[in-house]
């Protein structure tokens, strides 16, 4: 017999603080019984939305939890407030026993993971990416141009398909017939019943900008997740056995913002919405993987957020090598030694910053003995010198804030 869900209800006066951002090790969230709650960040990276007075209903804590990460924000009681405190351990039984609860946590991540992957954009990328079908035909376009026919042939399909009435038909046609001899291009055309599809190296599973209404399960291989920003391809992510994406669109009914590529062969997993809903009922630890996926992105593009508008250059790069190391829980320690899985090069495009200003902060960076380039990868013999040292530029813009701060109110 399943053990009976039991949750706590716990209570807080006006003014006390119910999460601390920063605080490692959140092992619970809280959904509002009553009263209302607010939710501050240390620096406002982007406006949320929705706003930071929740109330009866809604729910704080869950990216932390879910993503087993520190806090991303502090909760502070604006009235006498009664919570129902929720263990990680116990999100599966919440989920059997009120689907709807899952459903709108879910929902919620989606679409602040949307809202906050446009702000990356914009503010890492400089540039602003486009949901409008018409894309279409600049992926296939982009794809063409780096003789990645499988990838073109996809995209100018699906705009032949969604724009019937769009100003590059004519061409799109005239490209697909030129590059079809050399294009493999699967699965154009969905069949009812298909729950597994085997992907090709380097064939176009989902392409950026066209309308989805699946997601999928990758059951062996890997995928790379990217986007077409100002005609360059940027690798988002890369996806392996086990990882779940696709899902936002699915959620939403809105174009997806990013494509995924067999990064080498693969076999998905396919959930449509109907499936989707079903699978909410039935299988609770499925539902569970996918809100800890959503949770684990939605914590890191908060932590990319921040280190965008961080001051200092070199504040930001050794920012960004904690980050990693938190990505990967990686405890640091002194005199342990930790080889990133990147060089130099991907450091600067990780950051946002031209190859021109990054060389000359690169250079800095390495005028620290400790931290070195191996094998076209960048090394540290001492992993806890990349957090002392994010730390130090950390409470550095703190002071110089605080200053900033005072000498405004001095001059009002």
């Amino acid at each position: 017999m399943a053990n009976p869900l039991q949750l706590s209800i716990v209570a807080f006066k006006k003014g006390s603080y119910i999460i601390v951002e920063g605080k490692p090790n959140a092992a619970n969230f809280f959904i509002i019984r009553g009263g209302k709650v607010g939710l501050s960040k240390e620096v406002s990276i982007v406006e949320e939305e929705g706003g930071n007075v929740l109330g009866p209903g809604d729910f704080f804590g869950v990216i932390s939890t879910m993503s087993a990460h520190s806090h991303i924000e502090t909760a502070q009681a604006l009235t006498d407030v009664s919570l129902i405190s929720v263990l990680r351990d116990q999100y599966d039984m919440l989920i059997e026993k009120n689907a709807p609860v899952a459903m709108k946590i879910i929902q919620q991540f989606s679409r602040r993971m949307r809202y906050l992957d446009e702000a990356v954009t914009r503010l890492t990328l400089k540039s602003s990416g486009t949901e409008h079908p018409s894309h279409l035909f600049k992926v296939g376009e982009y794809y063409a141009r780096q003789s990645q026919y499988n990838q073109a042939y996809y995209a100018y399909y699906r705009y032949l398909q969604h724009c019937p009435e769009g100003d590059h038909l004519a061409t799109a046609k005239e490209r697909m017939s030129k590059i079809h001899p050399y294009a493999k291009a699967v699965y154009l055309e969905k069949k009812e019943g298909e729950f597994t599809r085997f992907y090709p190296k380097a064939t176009m599973i989902c392409s950026e900008s066209e309308p989805g209404d699946e997601l999928y399960i990758i059951q062996k291989g890997s995928i790379k997740v990217s986007k077409i920003v100002d005609d360059k391809e940027v690798l988002l992510a890369l996806l392996k056995a086990g990882d779940i994406f696709g899902e936002m669109a699915l959620l939403e009914n809105k174009p997806r913002s990013a494509s995924g590529i067999a990064h080498e062969d693969t076999t998905v997993m396919v959930v449509n919405r109907a499936n989707f809903q079903r699978m909410v009922q039935t299988q609770p630890q499925l539902i569970t993987r996918l809100t800890q996926l959503l949770a684990e992105r939605i914590w890191v593009v908060y932590r990319q957020l921040a280190n965008t508008i961080m001051a200092n250059p070199l504040g930001r790069l050794y920012d960004r090598l904690w980050l990693e190391m938190e990505k990967n829980r990686v405890q640091p320690g002194p005199g342990e030694s930790y080889s990133f899985d990147f060089g130099p090069k991907e450091l600067i495009n990780m950051v946002g910053m031209s190859m021109e200003e990054g060389k000359s902060v690169l250079q800095r960076l390495f005028e620290n003995k400790k931290i070195k380039v191996v094998d076209n990868r960048i090394f540290t013999v001492d992993s806890e010198e990349i957090y002392k040292q994010t730390e130090y530029f950390k409470k550095m813009e703190k002071i110089q804030k605080s200053r900033e701060e005072g000498s405004f109110k001095s001059l009002r």
